[in-house]
C-alpha cells in the first residue's frame, strides 16, 4: 500500500541528522514532553527550541512585582506563558491572572499547556484580545484594577520560527507577518498599497533604518514588476538595495533585514497605535500602588513607553518610574541571544492618583 494512501496516517517528516534545518523536521523539539533530552541539548547550546519561547528578564520582573498569594495580575501578552506560569506560582493560593493574546493559533496551545501544569480555572482567565483592550477585559472579569501588569512587546519565538507565519527571513515562507492571521492584510497585500515616499517614512519611523529611501525605492521597483509574495523575496530585494549603495558585511546585511522585517510587521499589525492606546489607559487598570512592567525590543517602542511614563508621573498618575531601562544580564543574553535587544521599563501607580 502507498504510505500516503487514505488507508494509513500521513508519515511525519523525517528527522534528518542531528541538526535538522527545516521547521517541520524539528518534531523532537516541538514535542518537549516526549523528547526532553533533545530540548535540553538545544537549550544548553544557547538556542531556543522550535515552538518554544523563553521568558526574558523573568527574575527582574518578579523582583519588581513582589508578588504574594491572593494578588491579581494581568499578562497583557500571554505568548508562550513562561512569565504567566512563574507569576501564577507566586500568587497562589487565591490569586488570579488574566491573560490576553492576539494570536488565535498560539493562545489555545498556551492555555492547554498552563492547564496541564495544574493551573485551575479560577486562577487563570484567558482572552483572545489585543492588549489595547485591557480595560474592557478587566471590566468583563469584574475587576476595577489589578496589582501588577506585564506587557512583553516582542514577537514570540513560536511565530519567528514557523515559516508559515512569515515573520522571519531565515526560512522562506509566505510574506504575512500578522500577529492574528485571521485579521487585517498580510504584508504582501499591505506592501502593494504603499508608495515610495510613504514606505521610506515607515522604514525610518518604525525601524530607524538609515537606508530607508534606497530600500523603499528597490521594493517599489520590484512591486511594479511582480508583487512580493515570500519572505525570501523581500530579503533578496533588501540585499539588492544594499549592494546598490555600498559594500556591507553579512552582519550589517542581517541587521538591516531584521530592521526591515520588524518595521513591516509593526505597520501590518498597527502596533504603535495599539501600544499608545494601551499606555493611555494603563493607569486606570492598576490598583493604587500597583506596578506595570513593559518589555520592549525596539527603540520606537521604548521611546513611547518612556514618554508616556514620564508624562503620567508629571500628571501625578505614577509615583515612580524607571529612570533608565533594565537590561538583561550577560548570562541571560549568552543563554538566550534573543534577549539582547530587550529593555524593561516599569512604573508604579500613585496611591492617590
Amino acid at each position: 500500500m502507498n504510505p500516503e494512501s487514505p488507508g494509513k496516517p500521513r508519515r511525519r517528516p523525517r528527522y534528518s541528522g542531528n541538526h535538522p534545518r527545516r521547521f517541520a523536521e524539528k518534531y523532537k523539539e516541538l514535542n518537549a514532553s516526549r523528547y526532553p533530552e533533545t530540548v535540553a541539548q538545544v537549550l544548553a547550546a544557547g538556542k531556543t527550541p522550535a515552538g518554544m519561547h523563553r521568558p526574558i528578564c523573568l527574575a527582574e520582573i518578579l523582583e519588581l512585582f513582589q508578588l504574594k498569594p491572593g494578588m491579581t495580575v494581568a499578562d497583557a501578552t500571554l505568548g508562550y506563558g513562561g512569565h504567566a506560569r512563574a507569576m501564577l506560582e507566586c500568587i497562589q493560593p487565591g490569586g488570579l491572572l488574566v491573560g490576553l493574546d492576539t494570536d488565535p493559533l498560539e493562545l489555545p496551545k498556551t492555555e492547554a499547556r498552563l492547564r496541564a501544569a495544574g493551573i485551575a480555572a479560577e486562577a487563570l482567565r484567558v482572552h483572545h484580545s489585543n492588549f489595547a483592550a485591557l480595560p474592557r477585559i478587566l471590566a468583563t472579569e469584574g475587576l476595577e484594577g489589578v496589582d501588577c501588569i506585564l506587557a512583553d512587546l516582542g514577537c514570540s519565538s513560536m511565530q519567528l520560527d514557523n515559516p508559515e507565519r512569515g515573520f522571519s527571513f531565515k526560512h522562506d515562507g509566505p510574506l504575512d507577518l500578522r500577529m492574528n492571521p485571521r485579521k487585517g492584510l498580510p504584508a504582501t497585500e499591505w506592501l502593494g498599497k504603499q508608495d515610495q515616499d510613504g514606505l521610506a517614512r515607515m522604514l525610518a519611523e518604525n525601524a530607524d533604518e538609515p537606508r530607508a529611501e534606497a530600500i523603499a525605492a528597490q521594493i517599489i521597483a520590484q512591486q511594479s514588476r511582480e508583487p512580493l509574495a515570500t519572505t525570501r523575496g523581500l530579503a533578496e530585494v533588501v540585499r539588492e538595495a544594499l549592494s546598490a549603495v555600498g559594500k556591507f558585511s553579512e552582519a550589517e546585511q542581517k541587521a538591516t533585514l531584521q530592521r526591515v522585517f520588524q518595521a513591516v510587521r509593526i505597520a501590518v499589525n498597527d502596533e504603535f497605535s495599539a501600544l499608545e492606546t494601551f499606555l493611555r489607559f494603563l493607569p486606570s487598570c492598576l490598583k493604587p500602588g500597583g506596578c506595570v512592567a513593559v518589555l520592549t525590543f525596539h527603540s520606537g517602542e521604548d521611546r513611547r513607553v518612556k514618554k508616556f511614563f514620564q508624562a503620567s508621573r508629571q500628571n501625578g498618575l505614577y509615583e515612580a518610574i524607571a529612570d533608565e531601562p533594565i537590561r538583561p544580564k550577560a548570562a541571560e543574553i549568552q543563554s538566550n541571544p534573543r534577549a539582547a535587544s530587550a529593555k524593561l521599563r516599569w512604573a508604579r501607580r500613585s496611591l492617590d492618583g
